[in-house]
């Protein structure tokens, strides 16, 4: 028995360290690696036990063939030559007679190592494919996040323990931040406040001081009014603004019209509770916003992360050690040349663009173009995660699309799948990772072998170009080669590393990387942009969020026991994590006869769900909160919480709104 150092490799800010013992062909047990930057050994439940993931009895071992009609899950094992063949000969007939745009790579963060999630970039752009937008999470916070700070980097986690005062925005932090939470547990024994702004706050209620429950898609009227009283009361850092930013004597004018008690009529948090917060986050040093990606998921989400981030200056907290924002970028890298492994000088056309939210509409031609008529998921379960899940089923159940999944276990989209190719787990292939929300960079190399037939994306990549008939030497490598490559040609931030981190990075192991300047203003015009005269709204005001055509808005919330359409195969987890559930406020509960535990079906005009009833006073009135992602067959009726979801698009990022829909809700 021999323990290996590998990393997590799925969608946490972290990118945990972990200790892995093995025989060489199995892995035997998963531990957090003490020695880790970031983790320290404190790993979650899902990966404590990462072992029954990877010899799961349910996994696909050889690639698989539809026999049965599409969704069906009906299958027969093929070899390898066959399923390359059946693929190849699609592509080959369809770029003869439709052309690239015909043909859709779908991606997102099944995986989140760089080399197996981006190298198929290398094959699509050489093909001329269509390009995915990859906006699903949040990408609305990053650009209203970076409109008003650039690139300069925010508090990492580690520099919590320096602030003051902490206001938890929008963050299930025991679900999303988990190795981020002694910082707040340890906060609260010395005395520090905690408080926490959310829609629904069951899960972090009892780690906080305070609740301060927000109307979902109104926290940009919270932060107004917040920086109303701070103006209006002189508790602003004048001297810090005038030095450091741009803007704000334009921007302090227009804030006389946005009150406490507007923002209680549109926000539902008092005005008391509202200048009782300013003072209160004047009144500390060092105050820092740990911000989640809720509350960026709306039509105006990139606005309101933008409001968010202006209120985090006007105190000049930023200058302070802990001071400031945590939760967005945090100014790390590069690492390592990106260029190299997706190959966009392969491309020699312009591609068709297709944003990732709007795959339903992309599938059945509603959007003016032809059809997609072939696609190829990877790293990604878009029937249980993508907004529209009626139109994507609609999609796939064309006859006339031909559909390719690379996948561990039959989820809801591999079902409709025409192949099947039976994918790796982490510990089966090599790569590297860039923490995204840490300042911190590691390698993992292959464990043990590969379980059956399964085959890394890399490897299946390259033998998908070399049937196309791609000569090019990058497909004609293994993944550790590409991976020596990317060592040996590094970017800035790992150009000046010692030796003996390099050794680490060469035998596997994460390196914490230098801590941003969180004053070095990585804007144009080297300072804080309060008002941006390169956006439409050059200045900061309260945009309305889409949805208003139900009673009830809807939000999703992240579970602590899975994560996105991941850890499904782990009854141990699901067991858990229990039925499908709907949150809500105990006076809308109660004007709709409906108590704790009921049968209720959530419906709008995009269709409805059936779920099992949390009756609640940890939500805000008029929000209803499903938490988690589901496999089909677990929903009463085979919807998901995404047959509720629009297509509909942020202001700024094309990111999706997934919380900005609004249900009526009634008992069944």
């Amino acid at each position: 028995m021999k323990t290996y150092k590998t990393i997590c490799p799925y969608d946490c800010p972290t990118s945990c360290g972990l200790l892995v013992e093995s025989d060489g062909e199995r892995i035997v047990k998963v531990k957090g690696d003490p020695a880790d930057p970031i983790s320290k050994g404190l790993i979650c439940r899902k990966m404590q036990r990462y072992e029954k993931s990877v010899h799961s009895p349910d996994r696909i071992l050889t690639p698989l063939k539809r026999t049965g009609a599409k969704g069906s899950g009906e299958f027969i094992p093929i070899s390898w030559d066959e399923a390359i063949s059946t693929i190849t000969d699609h592509w080959k007939q369809t770029l003869d007679e439709l052309g690239p745009d015909s043909i859709l790579p779908f991606y997102y963060s099944g995986v989140m190592s760089l080399i197996q999630r981006n190298c198929g970039d290398a094959l699509f752009n050489k093909m001329g494919a269509c390009s995915l937008i990859k906006t699903l999470c949040c990408s609305a916070k990053g650009v209203g996040y970076s409109t008003v700070v650039g690139n300069t980097g925010c508090l990492d986690p580690r520099e919590l323990s320096d602030s003051d005062f902490y206001i938890v925005w929008g963050s299930n932090m025991k679900a999303t931040r988990l190795q981020s939470m002694p910082d707040i547990v340890k906060a609260r024994k010395l005395g520090k406040r905690v408080v926490l702004i959310e829609s629904y706050a069951k899960e972090m209620e009892s780690y906080c001081d305070q609740v301060v429950l927000v109307t979902p898609g109104t926290d940009g009227a919270l932060a107004l009014a917040m920086m109303h009283v701070l103006v209006e009361e002189g508790l602003v850092d004048s001297d810090f603004l005038q030095r450091e930013a741009e803007g704000f004597e334009e921007f302090k004018d227009t804030l006389g019209a946005y009150t406490p008690a507007w923002a209680e009529k549109i926000s539902g948090v008092p005005a008391a509770i509202i200048v009782e917060l300013a003072r209160e986050y004047a009144a500390a040093s060092s105050p820092v916003i740990i911000l989640g990606s809720g509350n960026s998921r709306y039509g105006n989400g990139g606005m309101t992360v933008r409001l968010i981030t202006i209120l985090s200056t006007l105190t000049g907290a930023w200058s302070r050690a802990g001071g400031g924002m945590c939760g967005c970028n945090t100014g790390s890298g590069p690492y390592v040349d990106s260029d190299r492994i997706n190959r966009p000088d392969f491309r020699t056309n312009t591609a068709r663009k297709i944003n990732i939210n709007m795959l339903g509409e992309a599938l059945n031609g509603e959007d003016g173009k032809a059809p997609i008529r072939c696609l190829h998921v990877y790293g990604s379960n878009p029937v249980g995660s993508v907004a529209d899940q009626q139109g994507i089923q609609k999609g796939l159940l064309n006859p006339d699309l031909f559909t390719v999944v690379h996948e561990r276990f039959m989820t809801d989209t591999a079902r409709y799948a025409d192949i099947i190719l039976p994918a790796t787990f982490s510990v089966e292939q090599s790569d590297c990772y860039s923490a995204y929300g840490y300042c911190s960079f590691g390698t993992a190399y292959k464990i043990i072998p590969a379980s059956g037939e399964c085959k890394s994306n890399w490897d299946i990549f390259c033998l998908l170009a070399k049937a196309m008939g791609y000569t090019d030497d990058h497909f004609y490598r293994t993944e550790k080669d590409l991976l020596e490559e990317l060592l040996a040609n590094p970017m800035i931030a790992l150009q000046h590393i010692s030796d003996d981190e390099w050794k680490v990075l060469k035998n596997g192991g994460v390196l914490s990387t230098a801590l941003a300047d969180h004053t070095d203003w990585k804007t144009p015009s080297g300072k804080i942009q309060i008002v941006n005269n390169e956006l439409a709204s050059h200045m900061p005001q309260y945009q309305e969020c889409h949805g208003k055509n139900h009673p009830l808005r809807l939000v999703a919330a992240p579970s602590s026991e899975t994560l996105n359409s991941i850890f499904l195969e782990r009854d141990d987890l699901i067991d858990r994590r229990g039925l499908m559930t709907l949150a809500m406020h105990t006076d809308d509960a109660a004007a709709r006869g409906i108590a704790d535990k009921d049968s209720v079906l959530a419906f709008n005009d995009m269709g409805e769900v059936t779920f099992t009833a949390i009756v609640t006073p940890l939500i805000a009135k008029g929000t209803v909160a499903a938490t988690g992602i589901f496999k089909t067959k677990q929903s009463a009726n085979g919807n998901l919480v995404n047959t509720l979801h629009h297509e509909r698009l942020s202001d700024i990022g094309e990111a999706t709104t997934l919380n900005d829909n609004t249900v009526d809700v009634r008992k069944v």
